[in-house]
């Protein structure tokens, strides 16, 4: 039953971050706007490219939106509504989403094609920029819980929610999140303007309407993981606890779209040196702080 739940509400997920992002976009509300896009890409016909590694084209859009339904089944809706709540469920998120680069390198490897190619290797550079500020910033969530239970992280933050308890690890999580989703100013991998979609570039029909419906769940994803490990997941007063997550969720995948709109795009060299010069430093210092606030408090 838990499954079923929590498949809907990251359908429903997909579908209001697809029309906050037409809407940050364009500046219109279009209620059905990803409805008949996606109906339109189904009923379009795909064309294969002619010397393309058949099994990384067609492999690629199906793990990276397998990548992030596994993700989402370690992130706790409410008490007791959960896929799977590992003992390891912390750290599951961060090896669950290991394969969107696996993924998305394989969009840029097997339709041969110049642009794909040049965005799964930018997206590879990001990798190596923003892997450490997942797993550093997670680590410190886990110490103030003593568990890596997600249930578990969620009541350690009973008294006051993560995003101020330390918020040096809070900035660099969120960063990284966004980097994760190649949602702009992190869009090196797919750059419309430049690579004319880079690692979706060579696909179309039915198999582009799966990739971008694995990127809207990754950005749900990422979202209801910050909610979790940041903001207190269920916790609020009067409105239930899914009711509070799915609140937090959304507006926390409202905001990371907005920020990028009007955010310049980032280089991937500036985002390495930004990284492993500034944030890491950061995360590191987030650790110390929270282990000496444990320690005295």
């Amino acid at each position: 039953m838990s499954t079923f739940v929590v498949l809907m509400a990251l359908l429903a997920g997909v579908y209001l971050v697809a029309v906050l992002e037409g809407w940050v976009s364009t500046g219109s509300l279009r209620l059905a706007g990803p409805l008949r896009s996606g109906v339109a890409l189904l009923g379009r016909e795909s064309f294969l490219p002619r010397q393309s590694d058949r099994i990384f084209y067609e492999t690629a859009p199906v793990l990276l939106l397998v990548s992030a339904v596994l993700a989402t089944a370690v992130l706790p809706l409410a008490p007791g509504l959960i896929v799977a709540d590992l003992a390891t469920g912390a750290l599951f998120i961060n090896a669950a989403l290991a394969y969107v680069m696996v993924a998305l390198v394989m969009a840029g490897w097997g339709p041969d094609g110049a642009y794909a190619m040049v965005g799964g290797f930018r997206f590879l550079g990001q990798l190596v920029g923003y892997s450490m500020l997942v797993v550093m910033p997670i680590t410190a969530v886990a110490m103030r819980a003593e568990s890596l239970f997600t249930t578990e992280v969620v009541t350690s933050q009973a008294a006051l929610p993560n995003a101020i308890y330390q918020p040096l690890g809070f900035v660099p999580f969120v960063v990284a999140a966004m980097a994760v989703c190649f949602l702009p100013p992190f869009d090196l991998p797919t750059a419309p303007g430049e690579l004319a979609g880079g690692v979706m570039a060579e696909y179309t029909g039915p198999r582009l309407a799966v990739m971008r419906l694995a990127r809207a769940a990754l950005v749900v994803t990422l979202a209801a993981a910050i909610t979790v490990f940041y903001l207190g997941g269920w916790l609020g007063p009067v409105l239930p606890g899914w009711a509070w997550t799915a609140t937090k969720t959304l507006a926390v995948a409202a905001a990371m779209l907005v920020v990028g709109r009007y955010a310049p795009r980032v280089r991937e060299a500036h985002f390495l040196s930004w990284c492993w010069k500034l944030g890491i430093p950061i995360a590191l210092l987030n650790i110390f702080v929270v282990g000496v606030m444990l320690l005295v408090v």
